[in-house]
């Protein structure tokens, strides 16, 4: 089976019409990226196996290539500059009900992004350091183009100031041409060669 991505950027739109738990707590921050992850013959109740199936392809550790490259710079970089300092008190996790965050554990973890929490048709994470405050949403809903369902990945950003600015700005051009590409498709092989 080839390895090309179905995925496709998606208008904001596509996340903020939907009634998602993350944005009763996200309020100051805003709709940076929107993807659509390609789950072919998946169902209303296959979020668990896809996300389960993300989960066992690995954090950003386990990337390869051209993506292991930059995540490895931007590591080098960030130590360099002091850019993952964690400021303090700063998670989600305070503004969202105990009831929610208990729903995830330090095994649902996918390095450097920490779980908040974890339920039958959506999850998110995040990173917090000098740069920014991130949220990763994934949540689980009726394919547009087919009868399937399908994932729909959404990174919510807050950025601290004009070092995260910049840095957003920097990063930009390989997140659309590389990043969120190669993610896709790691996603998308994971979802056909998950364990049945």
């Amino acid at each position: 089976m080839g390895d090309k991505s179905t995925g496709a950027r998606l208008p904001d739109n596509a996340y903020s019409a939907m009634p998602w738990r993350i944005r009763e707590v996200t309020d100051d921050f805003h709709v940076h990226d929107v993807w659509r992850v390609s789950t072919p013959g998946a169902g209303p109740d296959d979020f668990p196996a896809m996300h389960a199936a993300m989960r066992r392809t690995g954090g950003v550790e386990k990337q390869k290539g051209l993506v292991k490259l930059l995540f490895t710079i931007r590591w080098k970089l960030g130590a360099l500059l002091r850019l993952d300092d964690r400021p303090a008190g700063a998670s989600l996790a305070t503004r969202l009900p105990a009831a929610l965050t208990a729903t995830t554990t330090p095994q649902h973890a996918q390095p450097p992004f920490t779980p908040l929490y974890d339920l039958p048709t959506e999850a998110a994470s995040e990173i917090v350091n000098r740069s920014v405050h991130a949220v990763m949403h994934l949540g689980w809903v009726p394919s547009t183009t087919s009868a399937d369902h399908e994932l729909r990945l959404t990174v919510l950003v807050k950025t601290r100031g004009r070092l995260g600015r910049a840095y957003l700005s920097l990063i930009g051009p390989f997140r659309h041409t590389i990043v969120y590409p190669a993610l896709t498709r790691r996603w998308e092989r994971a979802w056909r060669e998950r364990p049945r």
